[in-house]
């Protein structure tokens, strides 16, 4: 039956169960702390005398040791409870690794005969006994927390038969008038925010409309896949399942829950100390403004956010009120008549990009990432996404006060296609890339540019 017949094939708004995974994460940690720690306090009472180690110092090595190990091979993550299996064996390795370290180090430290070899033995065994039993508890637990499912799901239907499958929600994409139009950045963003919340797609749509779905999916940070009715392919990545029927993996969030944790806690870790450090620089910035020209102190224009979902972008005026483009079709020039003379230090000093820090504090960017465009930005004469498509995909990340082509020079006005070309390749090598380390490198190498000869 063709799923344009069904106008209550609508989703529903949901909950994200991100930060439900987070926590759960959270709470298997402590858990395998508990089960490590009370292992060794148990064994140091059958261990006979020990010179140094007692059961707290022993509990305490077996501890860093297991969690360097365990963080190293992405032991908390989504595997726990969708191949608990999986997890459990590369739980007890690290353990076993910990174990091992354990008698390296106190045998090339000459402290192996400080400690109880029964109390380090049964400590052991106890640990992976507490570890193992712990783990199969727990998973169970958390499933019926989780209503069963580790991630919500959405069923997409683009004008295809769609046969019924084991997932809740299902979105009518042709009675919603919703199409993966890439020339459209207001359809996009009208589906990024039917998306949002989900964690997994499914789509069945024609064979033809497949590849800008999968430039969509990218781009929307999600976990995406086509239902298999043959033998053409968009791209594909993997091969999934869903009940008894085939899917096409097409696209995955480019960074797991873990990831995008550690770096909301790095961007608020900066941003609430950088706003209080400043308000008293940002009160006479917006002073100075208010006096230089008339008009408000904050210019406020949208831009192309998260999973191409729109958002409004703060910065502090540079521009004469009534010369203000906020479609961003005209890129400022060195000469440019429109920037008022405060505005011309403030973008020279970049400190006109201050009020982002807002805009990370609310979520809708962070300190690192892909720099947000305006809608009609142009490279030449083209608009961006119509010199490559893949423009898209820059947006499965938040966007960034800077980032990777910032630092490495793409910066200024687009004065070329090449202009953005470069850019873009930044950004999606950032994408691929990513890592925690290499956003703190962007954010010390940004400190360096803040003053650059393409600033005006």
């Amino acid at each position: 039956m063709d799923a344009s017949t069904h106008g209550e094939f609508i989703a529903p708004r949901v909950r994200s169960k991100r930060l439900q995974r987070i926590q759960l994460y959270l709470e298997l940690l402590a858990l395998d702390c508990v089960a490590i720690v009370s292992a060794f306090l148990i064994s140091s009472g059958v261990g006979g005398d020990t010179n140094v180690f007692d059961g707290w110092q022993l509990a305490l090595m077996a501890l860093i040791g297991y969690l360097g190990f365990a963080l190293a091979a992405d032991v908390y993550s989504a595997t726990n409870f969708t191949d608990p299996r999986a997890s459990l064996r590369r739980s007890v390795s690290a353990l076993l690794y910990a174990l091992v370290a354990m008698v390296f180090f106190t045998y090339v430290a000459h402290a192996s005969q400080q400690i109880s070899r029964l109390a380090f033995g049964f400590g052991a065994v106890l640990a992976l006994a507490f570890l193992v039993t712990g783990r199969a508890l727990f998973v169970r637990v958390a499933l019926r927390r989780l209503e069963g499912s580790l991630l919500n799901e959405l069923v997409i239907c683009d004008g295809m038969e769609t046969p019924p499958l084991p997932i809740p929600h299902r979105l009518n994409a042709r009675a919603l008038r919703l199409s993966p139009d890439l020339d459209d950045p207001e359809m996009l963003d009208r589906i990024g925010r039917h998306l949002r919340g989900f964690d997994r797609v499914v789509v069945s749509c024609p064979p033809e409309r497949r590849d800008a779905w999968t430039l969509l999916l990218r781009g929307a940070n999600i976990d995406g896949e086509f239902l298999l009715s043959d033998r053409m392919v968009a791209d594909v990545m993997a091969l999934g399942r869903v009940g008894s029927y085939a899917t096409h993996i097409v696209s995955r969030g480019p960074l797991s829950t873990s990831n995008r944790a550690a770096k909301r806690c790095l961007d608020l870790a900066i941003t609430v100390p950088a706003i209080l450090l400043l308000t008293p620089l940002l009160l006479i910035v917006a002073l100075a403004v208010k006096l230089d020209s008339p008009g408000p102190v904050f210019f406020n224009q949208l831009r192309v956010g998260r999973g191409n979902q729109l958002f409004r972008i703060y910065k502090f005026r540079t521009m004469r009120t009534e010369q203000s483009d906020h479609s961003g079709t005209r890129s400022a020039s060195r000469d440019d008549d429109r920037i008022t003379r405060v505005g011309r230090f403030l973008r020279r000093t970049s400190i006109d990009e201050l009020p982002q820090l807002f805009n990370v504090l609310e979520g809708d960017m962070s300190l690192v990432g892909p720099r947000p465009h305006a809608l009609g930005s142009l490279a030449g004469d083209k608009l961006f996404w119509q010199i490559d498509q893949r423009y898209w995909l820059r947006h499965a990340l938040k966007p960034g006060i800077t980032g990777l082509a910032q630092v490495r020079g793409f910066r200024g006005a687009t004065e070329s296609e090449a202009d953005l070309e470069d850019r873009l390749a930044a950004d999606l090598e950032y994408l691929q890339d990513w890592s925690i380390w290499r956003e703190i490198s962007i954010l010390v190498s940004t400190a360096m540019v803040v003053v650059h000869r393409k600033a005006f």
